[in-house]
């Protein structure tokens, strides 16, 4: 018998909604990619500590290592202590370390499993940094803690470095410093102001052109240390432009630096690509995404088929799943976090609703109603009847019986 409940529509009367009754989308075994494609990762909060949740933050660590080895066993990389973790909204530097420390340690036991860690400045108090030396210090302080542990980094936007900056120069000087340092190649990330706004004007400019100009002049200093650049834009004309001024040479295989996108809004058509340059990595975009979180057996399963040839069919599987992001990611961007954590939710890969610092609540039910619809759209409700009896709760909490 179809699944049925009462779900509010967009103006918050209920409807009767009947699932789809569709296969959930899965992967067939471990798909070998063609591209590089890393899952932000979120954490599971440990709803049971006795802490004050909007001030302190707990981990179910378990639980949070639980949901990367699933990203591992479906072949897609974990950037870790990202913004999906909550970095900088709940997850403090000393948690955020500690959780880098367990998670490269749990990726030892799965072969190939790639980790990737942010490197900030979050641990800094924004009111007591006067220069862009005491931001450099900031870095050099996490890139240590991390290298220390074996670690690759992902040179995270700065807060406080937006915050002092007087222009591109002093952006120029702090990349250097810590590109120079760096042991490995690095992914860089340029997180738009939609998702934090304290980094607006990043790169010494609002002019995002103007911006992209600085950022590729450093990476072309850099080659032989940039993996690669994430830029969260949400544009995908500005990824493209980027994409193809990208240095064909460098990289951390000699072979060029990457495009990392991370526009929840239009990944499906920039990972697949355009072919257009005169290297392989300016026609097509690799992957470092919130969004795979949420989505994890559809990305899986379409990259797979991307690898074999059949792009037909990976647009066929990921395509379903932008109106959901679109969704999730819907301004006020930076609470997306509270999407991903209920589709974990839904989906069984943990035992409740709540999140780090209270963020369950920064989204409405009318927002997670359509959330349910579209996931299961997807066809992204790995157990129906589970993801119904969850839903079904939260209206009940809600006052909806």
């Amino acid at each position: 018998m179809p699944l049925t409940l009462q779900l509010p529509d967009l103006q918050g009367r209920l409807q009767a909604y009947t699932l789809s009754g569709s296969t959930p989308v899965q992967p067939i075994g471990k798909p070998a990619f063609n591209r590089i494609a890393y899952s932000a990762a979120h954490v599971v909060a440990d709803p049971r500590a006795a802490i004050d949740p909007w001030l302190q933050c707990a981990v179910d660590w378990d639980a949070t290592i639980a949901y990367r080895r699933r990203l591992w066993s479906l072949g897609l990389g974990v950037a870790e202590a990202m913004d999906t973790a909550q970095r900088g909204m709940g997850l403090d530097w000393p948690t955020s370390l500690e959780l880098i420390r367990r998670s490269l340690d749990a990726a030892k036991d799965m072969p190939g499993a790639l980790v990737a860690s942010g490197c900030g400045t979050d641990h800094l108090v924004l009111e007591d940094v006067r220069s862009i030396d005491d931001v450099i210090r900031g870095y050099e302080q996490q890139m240590e803690a991390i290298e220390k542990l074996g670690g690759k980094l992902i040179v995270m936007a700065s807060r406080a470095l937006a915050r002092v900056a007087k222009g591109p120069a002093d952006y120029e000087k702090v990349y250097d410093r810590i590109l120079t340092q760096a042991k490995q190649p690095v992914v860089l990330h340029w997180l738009g102001d939609m998702f934090d706004p304290a980094l607006a004007g990043y790169w010494g400019t609002r002019d995002v052109d103007l911006a992209m100009d600085t950022a590729l002049a450093i990476i072309t200093a850099h080659a032989d240390k940039v993996d690669g650049i994430k830029i969260s834009l949400l544009d995908k004309d500005k990824e493209i432009a980027m994409r193809r001024r990208l240095p064909a040479r460098g990289g951390a295989d000699g072979q060029g630096v990457r495009m990392y996108t991370g526009d929840d809004f239009n990944y499906a058509e920039l990972i697949a690509g355009d072919g257009a340059g005169p290297a392989q990595r300016h026609g097509q975009s690799d992957a470092l995404l919130g969004i795979f979180d949420a989505i994890a057996p559809a990305a899986s399963a379409a990259l797979g088929e991307l690898a074999q040839g059949n792009t037909q069919r990976f647009h066929d599987i990921l395509g379903p799943t932008v109106p959901l992001s679109r969704h999730i990611f819907a301004a006020p961007t930076r609470f997306y976090k509270t999407g991903v954590v209920f589709m974990a939710w839904l989906n069984g890969h943990q035992s409740h609703f709540s999140m780090v610092g209270g963020q369950q609540s920064t989204r409405s039910l009318v927002h997670f109603a359509e959330l349910f619809r579209l996931a299961d759209a997807a066809n992204l409700l790995e157990q129906p009847e589970l993801a119904v009896h969850r839903m079904k709760t939260l209206l009940a909490l809600h006052g909806v019986e």
